[in-house]
């Protein structure tokens, strides 16, 4: 494999996280209509493919950024993401459609949520540090898409899902 670069500045942090994020990102894309397949309750299905289409747009805008900064992302493979992903995956393979099986996507989707909450909150602050106020823009309407869509996972899991699966 190719030498990866070495990270000597905050910058390079910058571009590092912008590309995991990317990559984050264009792996959702392909796993959430697989997601959202698997799930019984119509609101959860509902919730997931609404975030689809926001992914769409948050892959738009990392795009913008490394425009804006004049570089070519990085084709790196997210880690983290893949292996929460392929947890997912496991959870929808041994279970059959069933409020059960909702709630255990509800909790893998919410580590996504989490592990992407963490990722856009770190880049917005390095955004911010290295004055690129447009990226810092970007990456904080990310941010709060992020944040609403666990908090609606969040609802949907509290409000119903989880009590059936309980039944």
């Amino acid at each position: 494999s190719a030498m990866k670069k070495k990270i000597d500045s905050l910058n390079d942090v910058f571009i590092e996280e912008l590309s995991d994020l990317l990559s984050a990102e264009n792996q959702l894309v392909k796993a959430l209509p697989k997601i959202a397949e698997a799930t019984t309750s119509t609101e959860l299905k509902s919730a997931i493919n609404e975030h689809l289409e926001q992914t769409k747009k948050q892959v738009n805008r990392l795009q913008h950024i490394f425009e804006d900064l004049g570089q070519k992302p990085p084709r790196i493979i997210c880690r983290g993401m893949k292996g929460l992903l392929e947890e997912g995956d496991e959870v929808v393979s041994r279970s059959e459609r069933s409020a059960a099986r909702d709630a255990a996507i509800i909790g893998v989707a919410q580590r996504v949520e989490h592990y992407e909450i963490a990722g856009y909150g770190t880049a917005e602050a390095h955004a911010s540090l290295l004055g690129h106020a447009q990226a810092q823009e970007l990456l904080h309407q990310t941010l709060s898409e992020e944040k609403a869509a666990d908090r609606r996972l969040n609802e949907i899991a509290l409000e119903h899902i989880n009590s059936e699966a309980n039944e």
